[in-house]
């Protein structure tokens, strides 16, 4: 397998690790959505990471389906959901969270980024970075100390790196004690270690 994206993407870094965690030998091609368009092109059309290349050739795009289909493969010792519905649940609570907060650091990354300083919609702005805090102020509450790694607290882990990484200015750091103990404590992990932020 390969899989295509720069770890600097929450969405493709989840990916990597949970392929190392679900023991699947795959390549990294880090290229970027940017600066290695054309590139990426030729691989997925759609030019969207993460894109996860099979053996036989298919072509996955989108973390979120691409960590279905790996737990529909993983053995029962390494599946990374619960597979009670009750607690199921609520890893897919934790995660609908994590997820949100990775796509409204995104947006503020790329309303920063991407669109000429005169042309900033601060009410856009204040608006997602108000569904950011959101999101963090409920995994705060609901994430417990030494929560079990799963795909829900690997992907809160990377959500909150990444935050930390782009917007730290607007996610502070000391708002959130227990998120950010829980990020340390996954980002010792060896399968985080192998595929750091970039």
């Amino acid at each position: 397998m390969k899989l295509i994206g720069m770890l600097d993407s929450p969405y493709v870094r989840r990916v990597a690790i949970s392929l190392d965690l679900y023991g699947v030998d795959f390549v990294h091609e880090p290229l970027s959505v940017f600066r290695t368009f054309s590139e990426f092109s030729e691989i997925n059309p759609v030019v969207k990471a993460p894109t996860l290349v099979l053996d036989d050739g298919t072509v996955l795009m989108d973390s979120s389906l691409i960590l279905d289909y790996l737990e529909s493969l993983a053995p029962a010792d390494k599946k990374l959901l619960p597979q009670q519905p009750a607690t199921r649940a609520r890893d897919l609570q934790l995660l609908g969270l994590a997820l949100a907060a990775c796509e409204k650091s995104v947006q503020i990354v790329y309303e920063h980024n991407l669109r000429p300083a005169e042309k900033l919609h601060e009410p856009w702005l204040e608006r997602v970075s108000g569904q950011l805090l959101a999101a963090y102020s409920s995994l705060e509450k609901q994430l417990t100390d030494n929560e079990p790694l799963s795909q829900a607290s690997l992907t809160a882990a990377v959500a909150w790196s990444f935050s930390q990484f782009t917007v730290a200015s607007v996610v502070k750091a000391d708002a959130f004690p227990n998120l950010k103990r829980h990020a340390e404590r996954l980002e010792e992990h060896p399968a985080f270690k192998r595929y750091p932020i970039e």
